[in-house]
């Protein structure tokens, strides 16, 4: 049975957008979508979302490889979505107002410092099961630069500790990612004190590499949740996501020399135009550096 909600919004995508019954299909789809990563996000209701989290979300499914038409449908759906919560509330404030499809006026992600990434990581208590295993995920994250859903559903086997070495098993094909000495440790050190401890013998998901305090495969509403209580622990005042270590990991490379087509590799993305992305940021940045540090640039400002 379709919930209440969907209802009520289909009746306004007819009876008051006049719209046809394939726009209103595809229309709906796109909305479900929308809200189930927005539950993976810890946000449990549309109004809480930010124009911030549309935009991260246009950006998954760009890296997820659907159409620019598909994309553009998707922005409109969720307009649409949120004129219609405000028509019923009677509220004039809308997140997706803003947001649009044309890459020039894509609003930058945030990236993280290495200051601040060395902060956010010391956060967890690596004496303990629970900040020994978190350490180990950020850690693996950061390093590899995978998606949030990828790290949840790595099995042991998928990180082979003595190469150094993630396969990420994608629906098409594999990635084989190197993986930095640090984050190899931080896994091994979780894997060998106290993996043991939270998984449960009889787990159906018993080779999950990452789990709950119940012994379960750690979901990506959970860890989202984790990665932004460290951030606010590390009193971090940038919006923070799991995916901004996704694209810290991608600027960083990008900055000390990496191939964009490695990077591209990597990180999965189906179009090397998602990974121009942060050619863009790093040409951003290296102009605000020349407006704050060049001497005639300074006396101009």
């Amino acid at each position: 049975m379709m919930a209440d909600w969907l209802e009520e919004f289909q009746e306004y995508l007819v009876s008051q957008k006049g719209l046809s019954a394939n726009t209103v299909r595809s229309y709906l789809k796109d909305v479900e979508h929308y809200m189930q990563y927005l539950w993976d996000c810890s946000i449990a209701q549309p109004e809480q979302a930010t124009s911030q989290i549309i935009r991260d979300y246009i950006a998954y499914l760009e890296e997820k490889g659907r159409s620019e038409s598909t994309v553009t449908r998707n922005i409109a759906s969720i307009r649409c979505y949120y004129q219609y919560l405000c028509q019923r509330e009677g509220s004039s404030s809308n997140p997706a107002q803003e947001v649009k499809r044309e890459k020039a006026e894509r609003k930058l992600p945030n990236i993280l410092t290495g200051e601040e990434l060395d902060l956010l990581l010391s956060q967890p208590n690596v004496t303990e099961a629970k900040g020994c295993r978190d350490r180990a995920m950020m850690e693996l994250l950061y390093a590899t630069g995978i998606r949030v859903s990828e790290l949840t559903a790595l099995n042991i086997e998928d990180l082979d500790i003595e190469e150094g070495i993630l396969t990420c098993k994608g629906s098409k094909h594999h990635r084989r990612i190197p993986v930095y000495p640090t984050a190899i440790k931080a896994v091994s050190d979780y894997l060998v004190r106290f993996r043991g401890i939270l998984a449960k013998e009889k787990e159906a998901e018993g080779q999950a590499l990452f789990v709950n305090l119940n012994g379960k495969r750690i979901s990506r509403q959970g860890f989202w949740k984790i990665i932004k209580a460290y951030a606010v622990r590390a009193n971090i005042t940038k919006e923070i996501t799991p995916h901004t270590l996704r694209h810290s990991f991608a600027l960083h490379l990008l900055e000390n020399g990496a191939q964009l087509r490695d990077i591209q590799i990597m990180m999965g993305h189906a179009d090397i135009s998602s990974t121009q992305l942060y050619v863009q940021i790093l040409d951003q940045f290296y102009q605000e550096s020349y407006h704050l540090y060049h001497p005639k640039a300074k006396k101009n400002r």
